[in-house]
Formats: C-alpha cells, structure tokens, sequence
C-alpha cells in the first residue's frame, strides 16, 4: 500500500467540501476523522489542516502574509505593506497575520509562502555592513 501525502489528504478534504450543501459540510469532518483515525494519521491532522488552509486560500486568491516584529504595526504601516505585497504578488488578496516577537531590535519580518522579506534591523544593519566591507576590501 502506497502512502498518501498530506497535500493530498487535504486536497481531497478540500474537493470533497467544494459545491456541497449545508448539511454535507456538516458531516464532513466527522468523516474526516474517521478517515484520518483509521489510517492513524491524526497526528499529521494539523498539518493536513495547514495545508489544506492554503490550499482554500490559493483557490479564493488570497495570500496570507505572517508579519513579525517587536510592536504592533499601526494601521499605515499594515495599509502600506498589503499594498505592496498585493502588487508583488499580482494583486492577490493579502492577509497580514502579525505575531510580536521579542527578540527582534526593530523593523520587521514578513514570511508569505516560501517566501522570507527580511526588513529587520538587525538584517539592515549586516547588510551595510557587508557593503562596507565589500567595498573597503577593494
């Protein structure tokens, strides 16, 4: 027996939902654990969940955007970065999730997909400081 991927799980968990009524949305998950129980894969069920969350996201044309920094954002700032995301990413809904994060001196970090923009202190302050360098040694 060949193992089934959790992309593919959620996958099928996604068209299995697609176009259907009230009431077999509300059976859906019963069923799911079931399946996910039988196959003793419910340990792999937040994954599954992750997955299929983008996979949702990607067929609506949203992406969600995890924005790290030290404070919390003020509204320009938020209005100013799904602006620019959406232009990068060809005008496609964006969806900030912030997360504060101690560690960090200031600025921030934004992961959207396999994708990582560093606008952090600590990154701009190693980056002139690579360029310095950089152009001492020559």
């Amino acid at each position: 027996m060949s193992a089934i991927s959790n992309n593919n799980i959620a996958h099928a968990i996604y068209l299995a939902s697609k176009d259907k009524s009230h009431t077999e949305h509300a059976l859906l998950p019963r069923k799911v654990v079931e399946f996910l129980a039988r196959r003793r894969l419910l340990s792999k069920a937040p994954d599954i969940l992750s997955r299929l969350n983008k996979i949702i996201n990607e067929e609506e044309g949203k992406l969600v955007a995890k924005v790290f920094s030290k404070e919390v954002l003020n509204e320009n700032t938020k209005r100013e970065i799904i602006n620019s995301l959406s232009k990068r990413y060809g005008g496609k809904n964006i969806i900030l999730e912030e997360s504060l994060n101690d560690k960090l001196v200031g600025g921030f970090k934004i992961e959207i997909g396999d994708e990582v923009i560093d606008l952090t202190i600590k990154n701009r302050i190693k980056k002139l400081q690579e360029y310095l360098t950089r152009n001492y040694e020559h």
